[in-house]
């Protein structure tokens, strides 16, 4: 099967690798759609290549791709039936632990004690027309939900699910959304079906404008703005009630705190990078809470497939591009600008 292999250097290749045969408790997956997520832009840009990145033992070439949809096309000896059979509609949780430690009992592999598989990045993805994974790593797609759903759902819209859950989001609370890519665009959507007022933060005019199309009640371009100085003028000078940054940027992080109001939350979801803060006036002498959030449970993400089949949310339409394997290099050359919506490799 052909397969996508990130190289670092913004470079990448497709290569030919084995199918995948299922082992004892696992089963063969064949993958309909495969997300792209801005992680993937870390091992796509990795200065010196994947292993610089120093994520598991990485010998050999790593099939990219965490985001996995798809239909049980095999399964192994051993995989009780309930858990997974030929033909089941699934997403999958990316992460793979011993399976039996607190965090793994609860869901959390990724937070796993004994270290975890995280697929796309140490163990094989799902850029490729099969994908091998434990069947205890497996999450029902419902019916109502297509592929692209599902696999936004398996890390970009899982993670802002999982973020604005962290956040105890309110209908009758404002909320800022720093970054307004597919995670940022997600949480604007779904905190919009939560009720809630809206913010969404990009220095990109095509994001803010894809922003406004999911429901964001006001745009701030942070390039022509002090933004503290707008989110208080548009909150009676008191400040949002939550905030939230999908950038990674130092700057949007140390607004996201200090736009709160005294007695507000800010929720870090961005990967890598730092943030300075002056702990006695932005966070302690206003009683403000900060929390980070890193995507989600095994059961957060069928918690947040549901939410969507049941409000019948248009997941969709976060998908601006879609791409056929052999795209691959043109597919990330666009998503590296970071100024589309998400896209999606097709199968």
């Amino acid at each position: 099967m052909k397969a996508v292999v990130f190289h670092g250097d913004r470079k990448l290749e497709i290569i030919d690798f084995p199918d995948p045969t299922p082992g004892p408790g696992e089963v063969v997956l064949e993958i309909k759609a495969s997300g792209m997520c801005g992680s993937d832009l870390k091992f796509y840009r990795a200065i010196g290549g994947a292993k610089s990145l120093g994520l598991g033992d990485l010998d050999g070439p790593i099939i990219a791709g965490h985001e996995p949809c798809g239909v049980v096309a095999e399964v192994g000896e051993g995989v009780d039936p309930a858990e997974a059979r030929v033909g089941d509609r699934v997403m999958d949780h990316h992460y793979s632990g011993c399976g039996v430690c607190k965090h793994c009992r609860e869901g959390w592999s990724q937070l796993c004690l004994d270290g975890t598989i995280v697929y796309g990045a140490s163990g094989h993805g799902a850029h490729a027309k099969y994908m091998k994974v434990p069947a205890h790593t497996l999450v029902k797609l419902p019916d109502a939900l297509s592929f692209k759903t599902g696999a936004a759902i398996s890390c970009g819209t899982g993670t802002a699910y999982g973020a604005l859950k962290r956040l105890d989001l309110a209908g009758n609370e404002t909320i800022a959304i720093f970054g307004q890519g597919p995670v940022g665009l997600s949480a604007t959507q779904l905190a919009k079906v939560m009720g809630a007022r809206v913010i969404a933060l990009d220095i990109s005019e095509e994001r803010r404008q894809l922003a406004r199309d999911f429901g964001a009640d006001e745009v701030i371009d942070p390039l022509s703005n002090d933004v503290v100085t707008a989110l208080k003028d548009l909150t009676h000078g008191e400040g949002v009630h939550k905030s939230l940054d999908c950038s990674s940027t130092p700057e949007a992080r140390a607004q996201a705190v200090r736009a709160v109001r005294t007695w507000g939350t800010a929720c870090f979801v961005g990967e890598g990078g730092e943030v300075t803060l002056d702990v006695s006036n932005d966070l302690l002498r206003r009683q403000v809470t900060l929390v980070g959030s890193w995507t989600f449970s095994k059961t957060g993400q069928a918690d947040c497939a549901e939410f969507i089949a049941d409000r019948k949310i248009d997941i969709d339409s976060l998908f601006t591009h879609e791409f056929k394997l052999d795209d691959a290099e043109a597919a990330y050359k666009l998503f590296d600008q970071q100024n589309t919506g998400k896209g999606v490799f097709l199968m």
